[in-house]
């Protein structure tokens, strides 16, 4: 975490905020408006558990209301307070103009350790907090629609949205309540996937830019990129597996709260995953060198490091030492705004937080769409993609054999080809697009502009011009 004398989490945004502000053409007045967080609800509530109440305490904070509803995860950690949920608000705000989300920025959080309790303890705490919550229109599909982040999942989810149509039995979208639901619950093929798939995706769209990648002293594509994972929960372990997997990157070392495992050939990235579920720790495991001081390997030398778990744990105490190239900011906040500075002036070339992981809350507006529609995406148009390719295989065979050609289509180009688009295709199609677009929006500004250092005040400058654009229209 982060070293003493440093702005908070809070603080480290809203400077971040001002590094991109002082650039742009604001009134005090509206810049002032799109900083504040507009309300923060604390609750605190008992639950009958173990043969005796257990009191605790949760947070609510809606950043920006510029677009409605506002969206953002709810986690389940111990060290949850009202700053760190105020921080991470508010770059939802952010990060949802920048992807062209149509939501403001909410975020909340629920001071609780998952594992010391079992799944009906839990469902218990959950759908109390989840009451505390909908009875003040803090959950619900046109205002506050939550998601799951860090110690929350499927379940928390599928819990909420059971407990929202309990207390609302004629409300016909009760399922758009909440995201990140499991699929036979109203929830979307490739949810669970998409922040890491959008990490993936945002690489990939980095290294198209080959003058980008040269200013990180990087050339060619991701095959072969070292790369240091921090943090292998749901996003570093869907980053990692597909940036082995699909695109050929080495996962030279994976970073957990009791240790590091390193190996320079490469880590099997689903092997260590299950060898966690099983044993509950790195230590152990036979194919690698375990590092017990394992914030020590993020100044690994690499060419990606890619930190995925909390806020702060590259800070001013570490930051000189970092050797990474490029970093990619998985998680929210992991660059202090100190640490931001010291990379900065090394020549470390980071891609922002606010960016790189907004593949979860774009899926999320994808699953929202699917449960107002009241349809899944494919049903449609799946089978009529089907037959028009058909139509076009077979009438080139025919010509094929009516003209004596002789050539044949391959087999596997023939099954891709006649494969319509079911929904987890679309979403794939759709995160990637919106990955792509949005990059491509920072990377103008970021170049067209002198006074611009870095994609992070890129990506500011980007998105707080979105709002304010929004604010503008409704007369402020």
């Amino acid at each position: 975490m982060a070293t003493t004398g440093e702005p908070s989490f809070r603080q480290s945004v809203d400077l971040m905020f001002n590094r991109a502000a002082r650039l742009m053409d604001l009134s005090p007045g509206l810049e002032e408006k799109i900083r504040v967080c507009n309300s923060t609800y604390t609750v605190r509530f008992g639950v009958r558990l173990r043969g005796k109440i257990e009191t605790f305490v949760g947070y609510r904070s809606v950043h920006s209301e510029h677009m409605e509803p506002v969206k953002g995860g709810i986690r389940y950690d111990m060290a949850v307070n009202q700053d760190e949920v105020e921080a991470l608000a508010a770059l939802m705000t952010y990060k949802c103009a920048l992807v062209e989300a149509p939501f403001g920025g909410s975020k909340g959080g629920l001071c609780v350790d998952p594992r010391q309790w079992d799944e009906h303890e839990l469902e218990q705490i959950t759908r109390r907090f989840a009451y505390e919550l909908i009875k003040r229109d803090l959950i619900h599909p046109a205002q506050n629609v939550p998601a799951p982040d860090m110690g929350t999942g499927e379940r928390e989810m599928a819990w909420i949205a059971d407990q929202f149509a309990r207390m609302n039995t004629t409300e016909i979208n009760a399922k758009a309540c909440v995201t990140g639901k499991p699929p036979h619950a109203g929830g979307i093929q490739g949810r669970v996937e998409a922040t890491g798939r959008g990490v993936q995706f945002a690489l990939r769209e980095f290294f198209r830019h080959k003058d980008d990648a040269a200013l990180a002293r990087l050339s060619g594509d991701l095959g072969g990129k070292r790369i240091v994972v921090q943090g292998l929960g749901n996003v570093g372990y869907h980053a990692a597996k597909f940036l082995s997997e699909d695109d050929g990157a080495v996962i030279t070392a994976i970073i957990e709260r009791d240790g590091a495992l390193v190996d320079d050939k490469g880590l099997k990235v689903e092997e260590v995953r299950q060898w966690i579920r099983k044993h509950g720790t790195v230590k152990g495991y036979p194919e690698a060198t375990f590092v017990e001081d394992g914030a020590s390997v993020l100044e690994k030398d690499c060419d990606i490091l890619l930190p995925a778990a909390m806020e702060g744990v590259i800070h001013k105490g570490n930051a000189d030492r970092i050797r990474a190239r490029l970093i990619i900011e998985a998680a929210n906040g992991p660059i202090t705004f100190g640490a931001d500075e010291i990379l900065r002036k090394k020549g470390v070339l980071i891609i922002p937080d606010m960016y790189a992981n907004a593949g979860g809350v774009t899926v999320s507006y994808f699953e929202w769409v699917k449960n107002l529609s009241h349809i899944r995406f494919g049903r449609m148009q799946r089978r009529a993609e089907e037959s028009r390719s058909r139509l076009l295989v077979e009438e080139l065979e025919r010509l094929s054999s009516d003209k004596g050609l002789g050539w044949t289509l391959a087999t596997d180009f023939k099954e891709k080809f006649l494969q319509g688009s079911d929904e987890l295709m679309l979403v794939r199609s759709g995160l990637d697009d919106t990955m792509r677009t949005a990059y491509q929006s920072m990377r103008e500004v970021w170049h067209s502009r002198n006074d611009v250092e870095d994609l992070r005040v890129a990506a500011y400058i980007v998105a707080i011009s979105r709002v304010a654009a929004t604010y503008r229209s409704k007369g402020l």
